[in-house]
């Protein structure tokens, strides 16, 4: 149960951090500003001294990289969605292994008992 948590809410965060990163560069959301016009990147301009700092976020190549990021991160989510039995099977797996007692040589010492 506990993988397939793990799955779904991996897809789901997959998917919301695709979508915004798609949109957000590009749109103007709850009448907030421009993608190059906000508080943190003029403070972080400021702060470092790089005035053009704050063009090159506004550029539409960065714009570009980061949408091409949200696209990636989309993709992943749906590959998790087709190959989701698959990744629970293998988390599954995995979770058992870790879950299984160390067996011990029985012709081995054991440290708390050994002479110094």
């Amino acid at each position: 149960m506990a993988a397939r948590l793990t799955v779904v809410f991996y897809i789901i965060l997959s998917l919301e951090v695709g979508l915004a990163l798609v949109f957000l560069p590009w749109v103007q959301p709850f009448g907030l500003g421009d993608w190059g016009d906000n508080y943190l990147l003029l403070y972080a301009a400021q702060k470092i001294g790089l005035q053009s700092l704050r063009q090159v976020i506004a550029s539409g190549w960065v714009r570009g990289a980061v949408t091409g990021l949200g696209i990636l991160n989309l993709l992943m989510a749906f590959w998790e969605i087709f190959n989701f039995k698959r990744t629970v099977r293998l988390l599954q797996a995995q979770e058992e292994h870790h879950a299984r007692p160390i067996e011990r040589d029985p012709n081995s010492y054991h440290l708390s008992h050994h002479e110094r």
